[in-house]
């Protein structure tokens, strides 16, 4: 979302550039050309609304191709319905008060004025977003009983490192991710018609908890977490909810070797390799050993027997790290620092 605000707050502020400039020039002298630009102002403050009002609604069911990187339908359809409304409405407003000079002045100084606040202010707040602190609501079960659907939280945005924007590299890191983290990320893949966890997940933010680094051996046996060969005991927030009633190892599994499989994990490809779907068994309590890559981390939700995670698909880069979970704030009854 930060990076969308960014440039929502560049648009506005070329807009507020552009109009001083012909406002010293006094280059929008007819009605027809206040028409336009109010038009523009009014479509772009329209776009902009709903296109943000749209990014927080979790619907990513079908892209297209040419905004595949950055927009789904869902989103840019309506904001571009509001912004040609809008655009249409602005301009036949200017039209009919610019014959006048003092309509013309009257139109571009709001412009103007709203413009260069809406650029101050959604330029500060991604900014602040990118770098420092970004609030985050939990839409899912998956971390039962750390986190709740519904609660709000804090991400801390820089204690891993400030990220260095289009480059996936951070600087001024004040501490390394660390095994028992909770972390947000958006999810590792760069494909948007990927399938995983029974839909397209491309662009979505996950939290989940790191429980392997870089070069840890990560293996789930009957449901049970075994980390460099030793197993995890000590995980007050794990939470079984089918006891001990496990699911058998997935027969395609047998078919793999140590190496296809590992290959499949990294390419985050083992969940279709597997081809599993109930009744038949996935990796949620066979799973592994694999390697975590460098650079890389493993990751589960709490809720082991809820929770769509790495063992599912793949490890999650370096570069798709946001932060790491901080404070709920949201309901107050559960406010408290997550751990």
């Amino acid at each position: 979302m930060e990076e969308r605000l960014f440039f929502v707050g560049l648009a506005m502020g070329a807009f507020a550039w552009l109009s001083k400039r012909w406002s010293e020039s006094q280059s929008l002298d007819t009605a027809v050309k206040s028409g336009l630009w109010h038009g523009v102002f009014c479509g772009l403050s329209a776009f902009s609304a709903v296109w943000v009002i749209m990014m927080s609604l979790d619907s990513r069911a079908k892209f297209i191709s040419i905004a595949a990187q950055a927009v789904s339908t869902t989103e840019l359809y309506p904001s571009l319905a509001a912004g040609a409304i809008a655009a249409a409405v602005g301009f036949w407003r200017g039209l009919a008060k610019g014959s006048a000079p003092e309509g013309r002045r009257y139109f571009l100084g709001e412009d103007l004025e709203w413009a260069e606040t809406v650029f101050s202010a959604v330029l500060l707040a991604s900014v602040l977003m990118y770098f420092v602190v970004q609030a985050f609501k939990i839409p899912s079960g998956s971390m039962r009983n750390t986190l709740l659907e519904g609660d709000h939280l804090f991400v801390n945005k820089f204690i891993y490192g400030m990220r260095v924007p289009f480059t996936g590299k951070r600087i001024l890191a004040l501490r390394q991710v660390q095994r028992g983290d909770v972390i947000v990320f958006r999810f590792p893949v760069d494909d948007p018609r990927e399938l995983h966890c029974g839909s397209i997940q491309y662009g979505k933010d996950f939290i989940k908890r790191v429980i392997g680094v870089a070069g840890d051996t990560v293996q789930v046996s009957n449901g049970r977490v075994i980390v460099n060969g030793q197993p995890l005991t000590d995980e007050p927030y794990a939470q079984y909810l089918d006891g001990a009633s496990r699911e058998a190892a997935p027969m395609k599994a047998k078919d793999l070797g140590p190496e296809q499989y590992q290959k499949l994990w990294e390419a985050h490809a083992l969940d279709r390799a597997l081809e599993f779907s109930p009744p038949y068994s996935g990796p949620r309590d066979f799973f592994g050993p694999v390697r975590v890559p460098p650079r890389s981390f493993f990751v589960m939700g709490d809720n082991r027997d809820r929770s769509c995670d790495a063992r599912y698909w793949g490890p999650v880069a370096e570069k798709y790290l946001k932060g790491r979970a901080w404070f709920l704030y949201w309901p107050p009854s559960r406010m408290k620092t997550v751990l």
